[in-house]
């Protein structure tokens, strides 16, 4: 797939990251994010043992919630970009049976050391808790000038 690279130019203050997305929580997506990430801790994938800690569900772990955000970022940014920092919460809990979706929003953008920086807030969120994995991120992109 060809990604349309963007410039630090074509960025502005307060517009959302385009590259948002959703995800179904299903059985079948739990499976593979406790497979493909190896957390093996039951929490992920054994509901019982889950909601014994007291928590309501299964729920998705924090390597698979920063691959969300990951994937968002690096979409956006495209293959000239660099993701230079990034910093995530795991505030709440992304449960089996919700719909996630991901989304930011450009919060601030500067040229430092020659570096044109983009600052952005990114997130996870569901219609039963709201933002629950808030981050921020900071990344170059090239310039078109």
């Amino acid at each position: 797939m060809e990604r349309k690279q963007i410039y630090w130019e074509d960025v502005e203050v307060g517009q959302e990251i385009p590259t948002g997305y959703s995800l179904k929580i299903d059985m079948t997506r739990m499976v593979m994010q406790v497979s493909g990430t190896q957390d093996y801790y039951a929490v992920h994938h054994d509901r019982d043992f889950a909601r014994a800690q007291g928590v309501p569900d299964i729920f998705l772990n924090t390597g698979f919630l920063t691959a969300a955000v990951g994937r968002l970022l690096t979409d956006w940014i495209g293959t000239e970009g660099w993701l230079k920092k990034f910093r995530i919460e795991m505030r709440r809990m992304n449960i089996l049976g919700d719909t996630m979706w991901v989304k930011g929003k450009v919060t601030h953008k500067y040229i430092d050391k020659g570096e044109h920086c983009v600052e952005a807030d990114v997130w996870c969120e569901t219609d039963r808790e709201g933002i629950s994995t808030p981050c921020k991120a900071t990344v170059i992109l090239p310039s078109a000038g």
